[in-house]
């Protein structure tokens, strides 16, 4: 931060709290005595009939708001809050959380390290690991997938038996690890609406659902030139390149002939951040489990 935008913040933090203060002092009157004219006791202002009171603030209430304003004070010049000022503790939420972190290491270190030792399909039974990896799932990954892991529109269910990439504990680690990148390019340019059009209902074919049969016959065609590379000339897909089968009724995207069309005419572009740089080792052995657990419970 500049030199000047940290002046601007102090000046106007310090300009509304003196504002405040004054505004406060201000409304501080001696209560009126009882003597007095009733008149006088009024603002003037009257409404539907109810007149205001010129009495004084409530002791208590007045005690109470000259209290925040020390604690603002006390805040201030302890905590970062005035410009570049950073508090004489010192305090930020980057060293806090170290702190935090390095207790958690302490707390749960050995535990980590012994789950660590153990093969994948082990920890995948074990409760204690079980609970850790939903902790760990809930906070890195359910954003995308759920918090049930049964996917959202672009990311797949990790509750079933469809793999996009493999689900045995080794691939499924290696996504976490290194993140996964889905490309699938626009063919609408290339091959033309109709053909477009043909293919996809060629896709539904494969799958048995309702179709055009005469386009069906056509796409047949486009799909073998164009598309079985990635999906297979069976089209049940390729885990090597993350090409989804299309013989099932699972869809990472929309699964109506609408969808479809969408699809191969426009591309799809899908990216599973890589998690090394996030989390430990330990921790990705343990969201492994976990995620390997969720498919095997379908069994």
């Amino acid at each position: 931060m500049s030199t000047f935008w940290s002046l601007w913040i102090i000046g106007l933090t310090l300009i509304n709290l003196g504002l405040i203060i004054w505004v406060l002092m201000a409304n501080r009157k001696v209560a009126i005595s009882d003597d007095d004219d009733p008149e006088n006791k009024t603002t003037g202002h009257i409404y539907d009939g109810i007149e205001e009171y010129d009495n004084p603030l409530p002791k208590w209430w007045f005690q109470m708001f000259v209290g925040t304003i020390i604690f603002t004070a006390i805040y201030l010049a302890l905590y970062p809050g005035l410009g570049s000022f950073k508090g004489l503790l010192g305090w930020t939420s980057q060293n806090q959380l170290e702190r935090e972190q390095e207790r958690a290491d302490e707390q749960y270190g050995e535990l980590f390290a012994q789950f660590a030792a153990m093969p994948v399909e082990q920890v995948a039974e074990d409760p204690r690991a079980l609970k850790m990896g939903v902790r760990l799932f809930a906070n890195n990954c359910a954003i995308c997938h759920g918090a049930d892991a049964g996917g959202n529109y672009g990311f797949p269910n990790l509750t079933d038996n469809d793999w996009l990439y493999g689900g045995t504990p080794e691939l499924i680690k290696q996504t976490l690890v290194n993140g996964r990148n889905g490309n699938m390019p626009p063919w609408g340019p290339i091959i033309g609406e109709e053909n477009v059009v043909a293919a996809a209902e060629y896709v539904l074919s494969l799958s048995g659902r309702e179709h055009r049969q005469e386009l069906a016959v056509a796409g047949q065609k486009v799909f073998a030139q164009n598309c079985a590379a990635c999906h297979g000339a069976d089209g049940k897909g390729n885990q090597l390149l993350g090409a989804p089968n299309l013989t099932d009724d699972i869809w990472l995207y929309d699964g109506t002939a609408k969808g479809i069309r969408h699809s191969i005419r426009n591309g799809r572009n899908n990216v599973m951040p890589a998690q090394q740089e996030r989390l430990r080792e330990e921790k990705i052995h343990l969201l492994t489990a976990y995620v390997y657990s969720l498919s095997r419970n379908m069994e």
